[in-house]
């Protein structure tokens, strides 16, 4: 990253790995992969395709329960390859991006999490992150003997103390400690070896970490979310931090928070860079991306197409609630639509073009997600091709942060975004794999490269060395009162 100055700043991409990519249909094209989420070959292909295109990192994500119901909403997290496993076996298959794990603090312990992403740092050569989430899925408490997930406070609190152990950990071991001396016998220096020692509200641990400091220092971190506590552990903790801000303005006023945050920690206000999700739709031409979005839109599920498997939302098991997704009105139908845009659209047929009267009475979120579905179709209401309800309802399905376009159209909106500060890269999802991956690293990123706005070759071999963040020093060698030395 940059000097505070904003010079030289550099474009960061990362991708984050979907086995069947983000739209909730997109595993339904002919053209899609669907069965290859455990496959280790696949996890390689695409590693491989990032790091040619000169990613940052890739990126795999957790979660800690599931249920049928995600098979509306997101296939990729109905069954997940476990990330720690992945991430050392693509290590070895890669040799410059970066590899980035997430581990929950809620359901882990510092000891195991520190030494997992330390032996991730050393196997591959000092490419590792750590993506620290404390999960809002209450389910997780069931598979790990807890009769409670406990609340957002709780899991913060223990998230703030479980990171600064982890800290320590990684630093236990001075990168001195190996002397390995044939001739004396000595094979490390004592004195560089420290225990933690830590006795707090969650956690007591000794230490030392029974691992050699990790290449990079301390991997690089990551975490993503909009709540208080979550923004300050980012502007506390985080090298990158993943973002959800959906407008140029709201990307804006984000980074400027997170970034004043930051300096109120003592952190310089350029230390973290700030990449929002995307899923960019790419073809050749603005038409055929359209026309493909048009067609994943197709394939979405609504709640008249199918009743959650077959079984009402009362027999999703005795003695437990019913998924968020199966309750009460469908998430995915004109019902839901009609709260979010604040008019009533049950009664209308989805190929019903939107009117203007109609359009003219949107609450502000509905004008917005007018304003989004326009600019994903093309179509306008009143226009010549107009924009009708099922529009609407696709752009409500689908959500996320969508653009579709030809290959200068995502490249101008990656640009608009790097250029205003409201982001300093982007986190890059496909709608459906591998053709659109593909096609992004084919037609977009050397767009971006022929700007001047990405790498074309790796300068480093860290993921430290392409975020441009330095090596930080070692906590205990800097702090003489802790290791006793002067």
């Amino acid at each position: 990253m940059s000097d505070d100055s904003g010079a030289d700043r550099q474009l960061h991409l990362g991708y984050m790995y979907w086995s069947n990519g983000t739209h909730p249909a997109g595993w339904r094209l002919p053209e899609a992969v669907h069965d290859r989420g455990f496959d280790a070959g696949y996890l390689t292909e695409l590693a491989q395709l990032a790091e040619s295109a000169k990613f940052d990192f890739f990126f795999f994500g957790d979660r800690l329960a599931t249920g049928p119901e995600y098979q509306f909403t997101n296939t990729s997290v109905l069954a997940r390859i476990e990330p720690f496993t992945a991430a050392s076996f693509i290590a070895t298959a890669t040799s410059r991006i970066g590899i980035v794990v997430t581990a929950n603090p809620t359901y882990y312990e510092p000891f195991n999490l520190a030494r997992l992403t330390a032996s991730l740092d050393h196997i591959s050569a000092g490419r590792a992150s750590w993506n620290i989430v404390t999960g809002a899925d209450h389910r997780a408490a069931a598979n790990y003997t807890r009769t409670e997930h406990g609340d957002a406070s709780a899991r913060y609190d223990r998230a703030d103390e479980f990171v600064d152990v982890v800290r320590d950990l990684w630093d236990s071991w001075e990168d001195g400690a190996f002397v390995r001396n044939a001739e004396t016998g000595e094979f490390v220096v004592a004195d560089r070896i420290h225990p933690v020692n830590h006795r707090g509200r969650a956690f007591h641990i000794r230490g030392p970490l029974n691992m050699a400091r990790p290449p990079q220092g301390q991997p690089v971190v990551l975490h993503a979310g909009t709540s208080e506590r979550s923004r300050d552990l980012g502007a506390r903790e985080a090298d990158v931090i993943f973002a959800a801000a959906a407008t140029i303005e709201q990307g804006k006023a984000y980074a400027e928070e997170i970034r004043r945050r930051a300096a109120g920690f003592g952190r310089a206000r350029s230390a973290i860079a700030i990449l929002p999700g995307l899923t960019p739709i790419v073809a050749d031409t603005r038409q055929a991306a359209r026309a493909l979005y048009d067609r994943l839109n197709e394939l979405l599920v609504l709640d008249d197409d199918i009743r959650y498997g077959g079984r009402e939302p009362e027999q999703w098991g005795a003695g437990s609630a019913a998924p968020r997704e199966a309750q009460g009105p469908g998430l995915r139908n004109l019902g839901a639509l009609s709260q979010r845009v604040g008019v009533d659209l049950t009664a209308r047929d989805l190929a019903e073009p939107l009117d203007e009267a109609t359009a003219a009475r949107f609450a502000p979120a509905g004008r917005a997600l007018l304003n989004t579905t326009a600019a994903r179709t093309g179509r306008a209401v009143g226009g010549a091709d107009p924009l009708t309800v099922r529009d609407l309802l696709n752009t409500h399905i689908v959500g996320g942060h969508v653009v579709v376009g030809g290959p200068e159209d995502i490249a101008d909106y990656i640009q608009a975004w790097f250029e205003s500060d409201a982001s300093d890269g982007f986190n890059i999802q496909s709608a459906f794999l591998t053709e659109q991956f593909e096609t992004f690293v084919r037609l977009v990123v050397p767009e971006l490269q022929r700007r001047g706005l990405f790498r074309s070759e790796y300068t480093g071999r860290t993921l430290r060395d392409h975020l441009e963040l330095s090596r930080p020093d070692n906590r205990w060698a800097r702090d003489n009162t802790r290791t006793g030395r002067q």
